[in-house]
């Protein structure tokens, strides 16, 4: 708190109460039939919705380029965006694609990527002709220069030996020898134009559509992963920041131990930072992701921030996480730096799980906003903090998350004891779910109140993003304009003025 009593943080966003929705744009309706959504026609739409029904954000999962697995926790970038977002049909309307090509109507990702390298052909062929287009491309490229080289060469030698992991490469790459990748530039010049074509398109786009959104009030929430993946370009470029071994091996990993989403824990394989020599020079790759971050979102949510404080190591040739140990992190010397690069830092804090006092003491020293879930809430004990009447200025509140059953599901899935408390707690409401706790999010003290798209639609746990722990069917739930009640912006609009959240 401030002085005056008022909530203090980094983001304007938390001066006014408002809503959002949660909702990856892979989970838009795709026009063309392909299984994932993109920046196109429907992205506009969707912000439209946004606007009507009177919400103020669009909080969305992280939006770097994926892997087979498609986790969006799991990117061959830090700074990078999906090509997969990119909308081919845009690229058509530029006058870059023919409107015949058949990737425009395939559900498969490699036809897709063989039309964006007709789309690259056409680009570069009308930049020939148009010096605007060529210089709009080549400030693209220097102004992005510092992590697009490497990014662009990493997935070059990444299709040239059969998308095998970076560490499994020839020596000669896995530790960079100089001679060696200069004539990689050389031999995939063509390759690597592509590349930066598709991240220089996929800004173009995002930029696009954040500046509508904002002249419609809506504001972009993204999601830092605070962890990369090893097989990843940043790894692959800036090896000396990780604990690894000589040939590109992750010395300890990433995971948690047993907690609400997995009685073994959670084992991520995502190499640790070598946090002294970060320290050492100032945290200079993290403010670099942050201002990555900072030019795609308004509001960015740190997940697991937890492991800023202490991180869940687990030996890097073990596999199971229930082995791993807690080490303290220097978070209090990072944030500071951020901070002090960055000034008003617009940070979230994901705090769910294992969070002790000294995680908390870490948030609040930095007034950076945490997580509250109400599915959380009802165990049956009234100092829970997931509980409305336990709610503060500077919480995020959420009916649930990504990780989350819908709600729907999740009250489907309570015995009678917990449906009774709740019953009791909300005075006996007339409400079904997930409508009751949608009001009881919209109704919180707390400043910003966000709902995942499913629960708008009142779908049950088939719907749901991703169940922690598994890896089957989990990213791709996409959503149709059918399932939206015609009525559905004009009943949400009501709620968010009867609570005080409508969009300024």
């Amino acid at each position: 708190m401030t002085e005056n009593g008022k909530a203090s943080t980094g983001s304007a966003l938390f001066a006014n109460r408002c809503a959002g929705v949660l909702l990856h744009p892979t989970s838009l309706p795709s026009t063309s039939g392909f299984a994932s959504g993109d920046l196109g026609k429907e992205a506009y739409h969707f912000v439209n919705f946004l606007a009507d029904a009177g919400f103020s954000i669009w909080q969305m999962l992280p939006t770097g380029p994926t892997h087979g697995d498609l986790s969006p926790y799991q990117s061959l970038s830090a700074h990078a965006g999906n090509p997969e977002l990119i909308s081919l049909e845009a690229l058509v309307e530029r006058g870059w694609m023919s409107p015949n090509d058949p990737a425009l109507h395939s559900k498969e990702r490699r036809e897709r990527q063989v039309g964006r390298q007709r789309a690259a052909q056409g680009f570069f062929a009308a930049a020939q002709e148009n010096t605007h287009l060529q210089h709009q491309y080549d400030s693209f490229c220097k102004d992005h220069k510092a992590w697009l080289d490497d990014f662009a060469l990493f997935l070059s030698l990444r299709e040239h030996f059969q998308r095998k992991p970076w560490n499994e490469w020839p020596l000669e790459f896995i530790r960079r020898d100089a001679a060696a990748l200069e004539k990689a530039r050389e031999d995939f010049a063509e390759e690597i134009r592509v590349y930066c074509f598709e991240q220089f398109v996929f800004f173009q786009q995002w930029h696009d559509l954040r500046q509508y959104a904002r002249k419609k009030n809506i504001y972009f929430f993204g999601d830092m992963p605070i962890f990369v993946a090893h097989d990843s370009a940043d790894v692959w470029a800036e090896q000396h920041n990780f604990r690894l071994d000589d040939e590109g091996n992750p010395l300890t990993v990433a995971g948690v131990p047993p907690d609400y989403f997995s009685e073994f824990g959670q084992h991520w394989g995502n190499p640790h930072y070598d946090w002294e020599r970060m320290e050492a020079d100032g945290f200079q790759w993290w403010l670099a992701r942050l201002r990555s971050q900072l030019n795609l979102f308004d509001l960015i949510r740190v997940d697991h921030f937890r492991g800023f404080e202490a991180f869940w190591e687990i030996p890097g040739k073990v596999k199971d996480a229930r082995q791993g140990r807690w080490v303290k992190a220097p978070g209090k010397a990072l944030l500071a730096a951020c901070f002090k690069e960055y000034h008003s830092l617009p940070l979230v804090a994901e705090n769910l799980g294992v969070i002790t006092d000294e995680v908390e003491q870490l948030r609040q020293d930095f007034s950076l906003p945490g997580m509250l879930v109400l599915q959380f809430g009802f165990d049956g004990n009234a100092e829970n903090p997931h509980l409305p009447h336990r709610h503060s200025l500077l919480d995020v509140i959420y009916t649930g998350t990504h990780d989350n059953d819908t709600t729907v599901g999740w009250y489907e899935s309570l015995n009678q004891t917990a449906r009774q408390q709740i019953d009791e707690y909300f005075f006996h409401a007339q409400d079904t779910m997930p409508w009751l706790l949608i009001k009881a999010a919209f109704a919180s003290v707390s400043r910003m109140a966000i709902v995942p798209m499913q629960d708008l639609l009142e779908l049950s746990s088939e719907h749901r993003m991703n169940m922690p722990g598994t890896t089957d069917k989990n990213w791709t739930w996409r959503f149709s304009w059918e399932q939206v009640p015609e009525n559905l912006a004009v009943k949400v609009h009501k709620l968010l003025a009867l609570y005080g959240r409508l969009a300024r």
